[in-house]
Order: structure tokens, then sequence, then C-alpha cells
């Protein structure tokens, strides 16, 4: 059940936020800046951020299009270019959050592991078994939330959460990096192998920003929508940005080149400290999934649901277990085959984050507008039309390129 009018544009812009500053956020310092340096790191945010403003904001402008409101990215494209690139939005979207959601239950799992080790040395407790946990937890709670308005109180504790273990990482990293050696900061690996590393990176700095799901979101917006809208996105890569840019520059500042795939794998201090971020990371991450989730069960509730008695009537809880709970099991069978977190990000980013947030994007605002636009204005959307298509073949490939070499040197299930 879509909302609809539900949020000011400042609730609106929290949501956009904390999705853009999730546990996600752990891996960047790793994941982006170790294979692109200080400069490369530096100068891709700020251009990804850039284009990702301005992509936004154009398919935020769409959102009321011949005086229809389109709530869903699939019904927008529908509309623009008939039955048949709905169904293929309908595929990129789903494609890009089944991956989101598959990413944060390794982040999840990660969290939980990095809590045991805390713990106990033991090493009893391998990845793929706090996978599975967190795969569980996460279905717990799809069970217990039926419809994304249901969140309200809960993106309140995500956010709180998210400080924690965005302070305590930034705090820590700090503290290491005062006290440590100078770090190692050059670029590692033989030519052929950066340029898998690069271009992979290149698709997870897009990926940093966007969430696949903006008219989802949009559609929950009170008017006007489309100012409001904006609002919110400005919120997003201004004020929002700052956490994310704290933890990715200080995490490899600290550390250089030995920055773990996960920050607070890096990171030495107090273990009650450390165990008070990880736990953070690990709810806040339950929480997000769910936002990233809502469309896909949103389908799946529509199509196949019944709308018959509240949302906590017996026959609809079990619907909400067995379809809700499938879908996680693939989940976080996929997550625990292959847990190699930047490549899923980095293919995350050439599938389905260049198509939709920068591809379709720029291509739906130039048919829509049609005449109204310049030849300048035109050539404009046709470049960036081309260049992104251009640019997620590549990625593409390169992340298929990072997964197979990951695979190689890695057995399934592994404990990484």
């Amino acid at each position: 059940m879509m909302d609809e009018y539900t949020y000011p544009w400042y609730q609106v812009g929290f949501v956009l936020t904390t999705g853009m500053n999730s546990a996600y956020v752990l891996g960047y310092p790793g994941s982006l800046m170790v294979p692109l340096g200080w400069v490369g790191g530096t100068v891709g945010l700020l251009l990804a951020a850039v284009v990702s403003i301005y992509a936004n904001t154009i398919l935020a402008r769409l959102h009321l299009l011949d005086g229809k409101r389109h709530i869903r990215y699939r019904d927008l494209a529908g509309h623009i270019y008939g039955p048949k690139i709905y169904k293929l939005t309908w595929a990129l979207q789903y494609i890009n959050l089944f991956m989101i959601n598959t990413g944060f239950i390794i982040l999840a799992g990660q969290s939980l592991k990095a809590l045991y080790l805390l713990i106990s040395d033991n090493g009893a407790m391998k990845l793929p078994y706090c996978i599975v946990v967190s795969g569980f937890v996460c279905a717990l709670f799809a069970f217990g939330i039926p419809y994304l308005s249901a969140l309200r109180i809960w993106l309140g504790f995500s956010m709180v959460f998210g400080l924690i273990y965005m302070v305590a990482a930034c705090v820590l990293s700090i503290r290491d990096g005062v006290r440590a050696p100078p770090r190692d900061y050059s670029i590692r690996g033989d030519p052929s192998s950066r340029v898998f590393t690069t271009i992979g990176a290149a698709a997870s700095l897009v990926f940093a920003y966007n969430t696949g799901m903006l008219p989802e979101i949009q559609a929950t917006v009170k008017p006007p929508v489309v100012k409001n809208m904006e609002k919110a996105l400005w919120f997003q890569f201004t004020i929002g940005t700052v956490p994310l840019y704290a933890v990715i520059f200080i995490g490899y500042w600290a550390y250089g080149n030995d920055t773990s795939e996960y920050l607070l794998n890096s990171v030495q201090g107090p273990v009650w400290i450390k165990a008070v971020a990880t736990l953070a990371a690990f709810l806040q991450t339950i929480i997000t999934l769910h936002i990233f989730a809502s469309p896909m069960y949103e389908y799946l509730d529509t199509r196949f649901g019944s709308n018959r008695g509240g949302p906590f009537e017996m026959h609809n809880v079990v619907f909400r277990v067995g379809v809700r709970g499938g879908y996680l099991v693939v989940n976080t069978l996929l997550a625990a085959m292959l847990p190699f977190l930047g490549d899923f990000m980095s293919l995350t980013g050439a599938l389905s984050t260049f198509p939709l947030a920068f591809v379709l994007a720029n291509h739906m605002y130039l048919v829509a507008n049609g005449d109204r636009l310049s030849s300048l204005q035109k050539s404009w959307h046709w470049l960036n039309v081309v260049g992104f298509t251009v640019l997620a073949v590549i990625a593409a490939v390169a992340a298929l390129g990072l997964i197979a070499h990951d695979s190689k040197a890695y057995h399934i299930f592994a404990d990484v």
C-alpha cells in the first residue's frame, strides 16, 4: 500500500539522508578511496554528487506529468514510453533494490561477526553463519512492519544508531591516525587489476548517493510535491553528506591502503565503544534494509496479498511470513555465498544505478519536455544518455571481472 502526501519535506530529507548514511558508509573508505586514492576519490565523490543531484532533480520534476501523479518509477516510465519500457524499468528497479538488500545483509553479517569477535576469538562464528542470523532478524522485522509508513518511530531509532557508529568510527579513527606512523596512500596493484578496481570504484561512487526509488519516496511528500522534493534533495546533498564525507575521509586518512572494507574492523580502542558502535550498525542496517525492500513488499502485497482485515489479521501475517520470508531467504543465500561487499556495490551501480538514475532520468526528461527544450539543452541530455550508457556497460564488465577474481581467490560461503 503506497503512502500518499504523508511527510513534510524535511522528514523525506531525513529518509534520503538515512539511506545515504546507512552502514554502507563504513565500507566506502576501503572500497572507494583505496582504489582511487586521495585525488581520484575526492574528485570522484564531488562529481558523483553533482551529477546525482542534477539527475534526481529532473526526475523529481516529472512527478506531475500530463496532469497525473506518477508514484512509482515503472509507472512514470510506462506513461512516457509504453508497456515494454514499463516492464524493463520494473526489472531494473527491482534488480537494484534486490542487490542493495543483499548488500545490507552482508553488512549486517559483518557487523554481527565483528561483535562476536569482540566477545570471543575462538573463530566458531563464521561470516556465513552471521549472515544467516542477520537474514533471519531482517525477516522478523519485515513480518512486524507491514507498510513503509509504519517505520515512523523506527526512522528516529535509525538516525540515532547511525550517529552512534559514525561518531565512534570517526573518533576512534582520528585517535588511531594521530598515533600511527606515516601511512601509504599509493594506489596498489598491477596496471591490469587497477583498471577493474578503478572502474568498479567509479560505479560505487554513484551507488553511494542514489536510492533507485525516488518516485516512490516522492509519493509521500506533502504538496507542493516538486518544490518540497527539491528541498529534500538539497538537504540530502548538503547537510546530509557531512557525516558521509567525515567517515570516508577520516577513515582513509587514518589507515591509508590498510583500510578495511568494514571500517570498524580497522579501528582500535575500548572494546565497549566498538561493541556499541558495531551493534548500532547492525540494528540500523535492519531498519534501512526495510526502506529499500518496501517497493518489493508493496508489489508483492498488491499483486498477491489480501486486502481483507487489518495488517495483523492472521491471514495477512501468514502471507508476509511466506512471501517476504521467501524473498529474504534468496537475498540471504546469495549474500552468504558471495559476501564481497565492494563488488556488489560496483555491480549494483553498473547494472541499475547508472541506467535508472542517469540514463533513464535524462531520456525521460528529454522525451517529456520535447519542443520546450532548446537545441543546447537537448544536446546536453543526449550527451548524458550516451555517456552514462557507455559507462554502465564498462562498469558492468569491470564489476563482473572483480566478482570472478574474488570467486577464484575465495570459495563460496567464504569467511572473508
